[in-house]
């Protein structure tokens, strides 16, 4: 069974899409909201939210993060592997901070994002990071 945390901007409605999509990838899956309400593109309210709260999660855990003010720009999309965590998002510094709190930190570019089928050039925390 995976644990799958989820820090976004993006209010009410819009991460339900993405709890839909991890859902239909593992039914199993337990899903811990840590906020949704981070301010629109504030990438320190954020990372703080996440770092406030990752060390009390079991390793294994994978950590969703998205607040994207660069979504549809050539930004990367990462994933980071730190003290037996993932964390995955945006590289845009969101993660950095509650990851290396964990300890030594392993980057990884998503590169093959044809694996994912359709991705929407504005909600890649649907698209790309969900799953």
């Amino acid at each position: 069974m995976s644990l799958i945390t989820l820090t976004t901007d993006f209010g009410s409605v819009y991460p339900a899409a993405m709890k839909g999509v991890i859902l239909g990838i593992d039914p199993r899956a337990t899903i811990v909201d840590i906020s949704h309400t981070v301010p629109h593109a504030d990438i320190r309210a954020g990372a703080f939210a996440l770092y406030s709260v990752v060390p009390y999660f079991p390793v294994g855990t994978v950590h969703v993060a998205v607040v994207d003010p660069g979504v549809g720009t050539a930004r990367n999309s990462i994933v980071i592997s730190a003290g037996g965590h993932l964390f995955v998002g945006p590289d845009n510094g969101l993660m950095v901070p509650a990851a290396s709190r964990m300890g030594k930190m392993e980057i990884h570019k998503i590169t093959n994002l044809g694996l994912l089928g359709d991705v929407s050039a504005t909600f890649h925390g649907r698209d790309v990071f969900a799953r």
